[in-house]
């Protein structure tokens, strides 16, 4: 099991990551797009890059916006999995 991240790394996290909101449990970044379609892209994307990682953020498509939390559920909050995960979402988003 992945280990959880300390108080000080959470807080290095939100300094690497200023775009997500971060707190002891989850990592979460909306995005929004110029529609529903661009939207629906984006998330085919995303889930095709997190199934390769193994490491699946809960998604959440409102219109033109998508929103991903991250967080691992076997570790009960933040791990440096999430890290990786929030790195590569945001490569993808651009």
């Amino acid at each position: 099991m992945s280990e959880l991240l300390d108080p000080s790394e959470r807080e290095e996290l939100s300094k690497r990551f200023p775009e997500w909101d971060i707190d002891e449990r989850r990592m979460t970044r909306t995005f929004e797009f110029d529609d529903f379609m661009e939207g629906v892209d984006f998330v085919n994307l995303l889930a095709d890059v997190a199934e390769k990682a193994g490491h699946h953020p809960d998604i959440d498509i409102r219109y033109r916006r998508v929103t991903a939390v991250l967080t691992t559920h076997d570790a009960g909050g933040l791990t440096e999995s999430d890290a990786e995960m929030a790195q590569r979402i945001n490569h993808l988003a651009g």
